[in-house]
């Protein structure tokens, strides 16, 4: 059975992972974090990491980005790998987090849904084999509270297609000042904030006289959290260094 150190446990996130782990008796939250320390959650809740002194296999952070010191003093002192879902880090934090990742485990990806992965891999096949002739465009979509604009995914996604392609490529996020044509070392990145939209990822591939579309919809929070379950059961017991949906996939696969 796999321990987990939840923290983040009072929020939206934490409540999906929670709802996750009853489908899995192979998984158990022996703790949680959290400031509020919110009742009823069927675990003991701790205000931060080091008022924590029971035993956990890993610890998940899906809490805030002022947490994450707390969390990663916590994994390395006690050298608990750490699956950390939490966006928006400082490149500060993400050093620290590489830093980290020199003595424990640590799993981050832009987004932990096994299906953004498979997509992902299906766009970088897909620019792999055809190449400059045709105009990438990625359209994200998300929720009105969204900070962020492109997303950390959108972002990762052009990054997975430009490494593919054998030229160049330039990421444009505004048109309406370039008044001119559409040069093909470009990749288009469009965000639209709105309503209660929790993830859409488009990957649009346009070429001369033929379109094809690679699309990722998200209907709930619970697609993340059992990416999440999935990343803390591949992380246990893994070495020190820094983990991805990439390499889960290629475990599930036998590569």
């Amino acid at each position: 059975m796999v321990k987990i150190l939840l923290s983040g446990a009072g929020g939206r996130l934490g409540g999906c992972i929670i709802a996750g782990v009853k489908e899995q008796p192979e998984l158990k939250i022996v703790a949680g974090i959290d400031p509020t320390v919110p009742d009823s959650l069927g675990f003991p809740v701790v205000a931060k990491p080091s008022n924590f002194d029971g035993e956990a296999d890993v610890v998940i952070d899906c809490s805030h980005v002022s947490a994450l010191d707390g969390v990663l003093e916590y994994a390395i002192s006690h050298h608990t790998p750490a699956v950390l879902l939490t966006t928006g880090y400082t490149d500060e934090q993400m050093h620290k987090v590489r830093e980290a990742s020199e003595s424990v485990a640590i799993f981050r990806s832009a987004n932990m849904s096994l299906g953004i992965a498979i997509l992902s891999k299906l766009a970088s096949e897909a620019a792999a084999i055809l190449g400059p002739n045709f105009d990438v465009e990625i359209i994200e979509r998300h929720h009105r509270k969204k900070l962020d604009a492109p997303s950390g995914t959108a972002l990762a996604l052009a990054d997975a297609i430009r490494r593919s392609l054998d030229h160049p490529a330039e990421y444009v996020y505004d048109r309406h000042e370039r008044r001119r044509e559409r040069p093909r070392d470009e990749i288009g990145i469009s965000a639209v904030r709105g309503g209660t939209i929790v993830g859409d990822h488009e990957i649009i591939f346009a070429g001369n006289d033929e379109v094809i579309e690679l699309r990722h919809s998200a209907a709930s929070r619970m697609v993340f959290a059992e990416g999440a379950l999935r990343a803390a059961a591949f992380l246990a017991g893994k070495a020190p260094g820094m983990y991805n949906m990439d390499m889960l996939v290629g475990e599930i696969l036998g590569k």
